[in-house]
């Protein structure tokens, strides 16, 4: 038997908009085993697998703790498992920017995919993936409502051009997302976390965005949405993050709340 973990992400990160993204300690998993019914081809985490490696004559269980189409790379984490799994099965390293090429196709976009495959905080471009830090200098705490946003749809909103000046603000602040995760300046990354790329026009799918931005928790650093959403992460400061989300739980009952650590590692076997 087989047994892989994959973990969740959030990715964009404010003005890190294809290009940014954490792994978070919340996980999905995968045993493969002899024998069984036969695979689900259409299943994604078998189509992965099977970029690698055959899937006739093995028995595939997924266990999913990521809550699907809600921003935290489900998907990304299902791709993952199925071709971790099937490195082990081929007997061949599983190298994260070697299974980024490979699993874009199914995935699409690479950032939940990069973090999910190398862990701890990732920034990739052309294929290429940085593990710029192990840790955020903040807890994400993780908004999560009961809608489900398909990323189709979210991508759907964004429009074909942006104005001049929000195009020069989301670069300046990309490039202080970068410093702030590289050095680990909790000041540097609050001051980091606004876009004008992407957000704004994905808020209408984040129905608690502009709540807690307007009104944020006390100790926290700044919001983002997660993915193409509907989740948004608050991002506090380490100090006060169990009073933080005890604030959130009281204020959106209805909502699921996670205060979730950074994943120290990748998906792996």
């Amino acid at each position: 038997m087989i047994s892989v973990r994959a973990p969740a992400t959030t990715a964009n990160v404010g003005p890190g908009f294809d290009c940014a993204a954490v792994a978070l300690d919340l996980w999905n998993e995968l045993e493969v085993t002899e024998g069984g019914e036969r695979p689900e081809p259409d299943h994604l985490g078998v189509r992965a697998f099977s970029l690698l490696a055959a899937p006739e004559g093995l028995s595939f269980r997924f266990g999913e703790a990521i809550p699907r189409a809600r921003g935290l790379g489900s998907s990304a984490a299902v791709i993952a498992l199925g071709l971790v799994a099937a490195c082990r099965v081929a007997g061949r390293d599983a190298d994260p920017e070697e299974l980024l090429a490979l699993g874009l196709p199914l995935e699409g976009h690479p950032d939940n995919l990069a973090a999910c495959l190398a862990g701890g905080v990732c920034l990739t471009w052309e294929g290429r993936i940085a593990r710029v830090a192990d840790a955020v200098p903040a807890v994400p705490i993780a908004v999560v409502p009961d809608a489900q946003v398909e990323t189709a749809v979210a991508r759907s909103a964004l429009p074909e051009t942006v104005p001049h000046a929000d195009a020069v603000f989301t670069a300046g602040r990309a490039a202080v997302l970068g410093a702030a995760l590289a050095s680990g300046d909790p000041e540097l990354f609050a001051a980091a976390l606004d876009d004008r790329l992407h957000e704004p026009y994905r808020a209408a799918g984040a129905p608690h965005l502009a709540e807690l931005r307007a009104d944020p928790p006390a100790g926290a650093l700044g919001v983002t949405i997660s993915g193409s959403g509907p989740t948004v992460i608050v991002w506090a400061r380490e100090s006060v993050a169990p009073a933080c989300r005890a604030e959130l739980e009281a204020r959106i009952p209805h909502a699921m709340v996670l205060a979730l650590a950074v994943a120290g590692r990748g998906a792996a076997a």
